[in-house]
């Protein structure tokens, strides 16, 4: 089994940043894509940023492009999701997936592997 867990989550002003990371354990595919998706209240689930098994693509949700950067580190197992300039609008629980194939992808059904969710409130 593959545990997939988030964190950085909390509380922030409008205009602030915030980092969320994410690590897998367990029997982890190497050459995986990883991927950032969020729900916001009411609403469904999005994808927000997705990486290749290298780090060489990206793909980002329109909302979200030149604010959110998506990392991985290899060596570490972990995936960041670096957020600026947020605003009330990216209030939502923020998941990390990964795939069983190396592509950056937004296609939900293609991640097998999913945290529990973690927090982010943007307001003044």
């Amino acid at each position: 089994q593959v545990h997939v867990e988030e964190s950085g989550g909390g509380l922030v002003q409008p205009g602030g940043s915030l980092t969320l990371s994410c690590v897998a354990s367990g029997r982890t595919v190497s050459r995986d894509g990883m991927g950032w998706f969020r729900r916001a209240p009411g609403k469904e689930r999005e994808v927000v940023a997705a990486i290749n098994w290298s780090g060489g693509d990206t793909t980002y949700a329109d909302s979200v492009k030149g604010r959110f950067t998506i990392s991985r580190d290899n060596a570490k197992n972990t995936e960041d999701l670096q957020m600026n300039s947020l605003n009330p609008e990216d209030t939502a629980v923020y998941y990390c997936a990964r795939t069983t194939v190396p592509i950056a992808t937004s296609r939900s059904e293609l991640y097998r592997y999913w945290g529990q969710g973690t927090q982010v409130t943007v307001s003044s």
